[in-house]
C-alpha cells in the first residue's frame, strides 16, 4: 500500500474515534422523519393482514410499529419509505 494512502487512511480512523467520543462533529450526518405506519398501509388499501404480509412480517409486529411501540428498521424501513413514495409502484413491483 502507498505511503499516502496509508496516512489518508490512519487520518479517517483517527478522525471517526474523536466523532465516536463526541471532540469532533461528524462533516455531515442523515436524519430521516419517522414513518408512521398505519397511514402508509391505509394508502396501499390493504388490511392488517395482507399489508403484514407483503412486508414479511407478523400482524403483531405491524400493529407495534403502528401503535408507535417499534419502529421499523433495515430493509423493512426502507421498503416502507418505497410504499410512502410510490403505493401503486412498490405494489406493481411486489406482485409482478
Amino acid at each position: 500500500m502507498e505511503k499516502a494512502l496509508f496516512d489518508e487512511l490512519t487520518e479517517s480512523l483517527k478522525e471517526a474515534g474523536r466523532i465516536r467520543r463526541g471532540s469532533q462533529a461528524p462533516a455531515r450526518s442523515y436524519a430521516f422523519d419517522a414513518l408512521d405506519v398505519k397511514v402508509i398501509r391505509e394508502r396501499t388499501g390493504l388490511s392488517q393482514g395482507r399489508f403484514a404480509l407483503l412486508m414479511g412480517v407478523s400482524v403483531k409486529t405491524l400493529q407495534n410499529w403502528e401503535q408507535g411501540r417499534r419502529q421499523p428498521q433495515g430493509p423493512a424501513e426502507s421498503l416502507l419509505r418505497i410504499v410512502k413514495n410510490d403505493p401503486q409502484g412498490a405494489m406493481k413491483a411486489l406482485h409482478g
